[in-house]
């Protein structure tokens, strides 16, 4: 049995997505999320309220409870991110800013690394780790993943590999 001895390629800060990339994908990400918080709710009032009223109440009580708030919001967040980063290795605002979510290895992030990021997601005011670390959130440190802009790593890692041997 051959062993593989081959060099790991390694993700490089050049790699790193800049801070106003990332600004631009939280951005693109809460625009779909607040879409998809009002959607659900529309379905939901659709479903449950029997009178205009009982649909009104329900959003007064909705509004006036931080708790239930946090839990809607938080459950819409983790399905939302472990949903594209799982199966695509990109959310939405990924996808528009041509960034993706890696490993070390330039490899797509395996399902833990990603839960691991979603749950980071919902701590409340976690999002201030990008005063200290613009390039690299929280969630990406505790994670050990990397949001780098995806043409430059495929760049590299065929620089780093070489064309297949024909």
């Amino acid at each position: 049995m051959e062993e593989n001895n081959q060099k790991k390629f390694m993700v490089t800060e050049e790699l790193f997505v800049r801070a106003d990339k990332r600004f631009f994908n939280f951005a693109i990400d809460m625009i779909m999320l607040s879409i998809l918080l009002f959607i659900g709710l529309v379905i939901f009032l659709s479903n449950t309220a029997t009178t205009p009223n009982e649909g009104k109440d329900f959003m007064n009580r909705f509004m006036a409870n931080s708790i239930l708030q946090y839990i809607v919001t938080s459950s819409i967040t983790l399905v939302y991110y472990n949903f594209f980063e799982i199966f695509t290795s990109r959310t939405i605002g990924k996808f528009c800013t041509n960034t993706i979510v890696v490993d070390e290895n330039g490899d797509n992030a395996n399902y833990e690394a990603i839960m691991i990021r979603s749950l980071i997601r919902i701590i409340p005011l976690y999002w201030i780790s990008f005063i200290v670390f613009p390039t690299r959130g929280l969630h990406d440190m505790i994670s050990k993943t990397y949001v780098v802009n995806k043409n430059l790593l495929d760049e590299r890692k065929k620089q780093f590999y070489g064309s297949p041997n024909k």
